[in-house]
């Protein structure tokens, strides 16, 4: 039987970084996230952010690859919150994102890290998160 433990700690953001994922929204979104992902057997482990991106920590399977996942999550979550009409604007997801690998012993801290994201945001912008995290910040 068959192994496989691969740990990713995925960030996108919403295009162009507008603010769509505010209060009212954001918990509909997060939980059609989960929702979907499980139907697809993509496994999300945590799933959090605050009003301009989400960050996922996802176990993948043996036959997945985080493109794909990606893609599934992004494209199946942005026609739904469009057929929804849950914002005034079309809303899209910015086409990249990015993601880490992560070892056995740093998933309680990414977990904890995830979790924490509207606290986290009260002190550090989107874009300074990601250029400590990834080392680069979205382009517009």
């Amino acid at each position: 039987m068959s192994f496989i433990s691969i740990w990713v700690h995925s960030v996108w953001t919403t295009k162009n970084s507008i603010p769509f994922l505010k209060e009212g929204i954001f918990e509909h979104v997060r939980q059609h996230i989960l929702d979907n992902a499980a139907v697809k057997g993509i496994f999300i482990d945590r799933l959090n952010g605050d009003l301009k991106h989400l960050h996922a920590l996802i176990s993948l399977g043996g036959s997945q690859d985080i493109s794909n996942v990606m893609r599934l999550i992004k494209g199946e979550s942005s026609f739904w919150i469009n057929k929804n009409r849950m914002t005034a604007l079309r809303f899209e997801w910015q086409d990249d994102f990015w993601s880490v690998s992560i070892g056995k012993n740093d998933l309680h801290r990414i977990r904890k890290y995830i979790d924490g994201q509207k606290e986290h945001h009260r002190k550090v912008t989107l874009e300074e998160e990601l250029i400590d995290l990834f080392g680069n910040e979205p382009s517009k």
